[in-house]
């Protein structure tokens, strides 16, 4: 890496799914952020951004909120402003997990969902479920701060049999890679 690059500064994680057949329940996908702290990068979240709440300083916000895929193009979006965000945050894990008070749904109940990272207009990473289909949960994005203070993105899925509180809890857990 040159001393010109400037690593991740903003980027936008999407997710978007067909609505359900009439007859059947909505499925409603919702994206997650958790945060942590450089003393404590896999421990629990400092704080979490999610539908109805943003982060304390603004950096990370969700813009779109869909409850039933009815939306056109993409669902669900949210924006993390990784370069605005605090020296003492290390660690910035994204998840996407499937509400489930109609009884449990996983990505495969869901009609064709997908999830797109770009920084700009350069897609990071674009998938759709198919690795974790009987999941319910998915860690979709791993943001990290190198010593430099610059962010890189980690790519993959790793899919939980969580329900959203507690998946909240263990989406930012150590994975092997």
């Amino acid at each position: 890496m040159t001393g010109f690059s400037k690593g991740i500064r903003k980027v936008e994680v999407a997710l978007k799914w067909d609505p359900s057949p009439a007859g059947r329940s909505p499925a409603d996908l919702d994206i997650v952020a958790a945060t942590f702290v450089s003393g404590d990068a896999y421990g629990g979240p400092a704080y979490l951004v999610h539908f109805d709440s943003r982060s304390p300083d603004g950096t990370i916000t969700l813009n779109r909120d869909s409850t039933d895929g009815k939306g056109f193009g993409w669902d669900e979006v949210m924006t993390l402003e990784l370069d605005r965000l605090d020296g003492r945050y290390a660690r910035v894990v994204v998840g996407a997990v499937i509400q489930q008070r109609y009884g449990r749904k996983s990505f495969a109940d869901v009609l064709n969902p997908a999830l797109r990272i770009r920084e700009g207009y350069t897609v990071l990473a674009e998938d759709d479920f198919g690795s974790v289909a009987g999941a319910t949960a998915a860690a979709i994005a791993e943001f990290v701060r190198d010593d430099s203070g610059e962010w890189t993105f980690r790519p993959g899925l790793h899919g939980f049999d969580e329900d959203p509180a507690t998946f909240t809890r263990v989406m930012g857990r150590a994975h092997r890679p």
